[in-house]
């Protein structure tokens, strides 16, 4: 399932360009500091920049939203938000890779069954979780912006290139037979698409597709 990955200070210097301002260098600069004192290398603090960019990009829109807003929210100087995140679109990119990867898992291992085709299909769609709490709102950003912004079009791109890889790999794994590299293909494909549309549905609050259902029918299909 994708998950929120927590990132610690160690991970946070890895933003910092070459040159800038970074907690080793032992300086305390009021710029990178919070109200409440807060200096540079607070990984909560990154991780509250990180969650109040997600609340705001999913509810005004990444151009919409300026980064005072965001550092307001996330209760830090404006400083510290540019320590770690030096452009907006940083920011963005961040939250894409830490919290919607494109190589959502490492091993189907305990998904796929051989035999249980549709079974496998689901427990995939589960564990991938692109309809968790933070999924739902990365997907409700992904899909707006990526019209306008290729970094973001070419997340999205990465992730369903990713995705369809996967299931790929499931429908192998659970197949009692060989499958024809075509038919798993567009089989793949199909499953994928009503994935991904049920990911974007989630942004309008009406009905969704039924998974559960387009696994049967991708698996009576497949091996008809």
């Amino acid at each position: 399932m994708v998950r929120v990955r927590t990132a610690g200070p160690g991970r946070a210097r890895a933003l910092v360009p070459e040159g800038s301002l970074s907690p080793g260098d032992g300086s305390t600069s009021a710029d990178t500091s919070s109200s409440d004192g807060e200096l540079a290398g607070s990984g909560d603090a990154r991780e509250r920049i990180l969650d109040a960019a997600e609340d705001l990009f999913a509810a005004d829109g990444f151009d919409a939203t300026p980064t005072s807003r965001i550092a307001r929210r996330a209760a830090v100087a404006k400083g510290l938000l540019f320590y770690y995140f030096p452009r907006k679109m940083d920011l963005l990119r961040t939250l894409f890779r830490e919290r919607l990867p494109v190589h959502p898992l490492s091993t189907v291992v305990g998904i796929a069954v051989e035999g249980d085709v549709s079974g496998s299909l689901v427990r995939l769609a589960d564990r991938i979780g692109l309809t968790g709490r933070h999924s739902q709102v990365l997907s409700a950003i992904l899909f707006r912006e990526a019209s306008t912004h290729p970094d973001v079009r070419e997340h999205l791109g990465a992730l369903h290139t990713a995705l369809m890889d996967v299931t790929e790999e499931v429908l192998d794994a659970a197949s009692p037979r060989a499958l024809d590299r075509g038919r798993r293909r567009a089989a793949a494909g199909t499953f994928v698409a009503v994935l991904m549309h049920e990911a974007n549905f989630h942004r309008f609050d009406g009905p969704v597709p039924d998974l559960g259902a387009t696994a049967e029918i991708v698996s009576g299909g497949l091996l008809a």
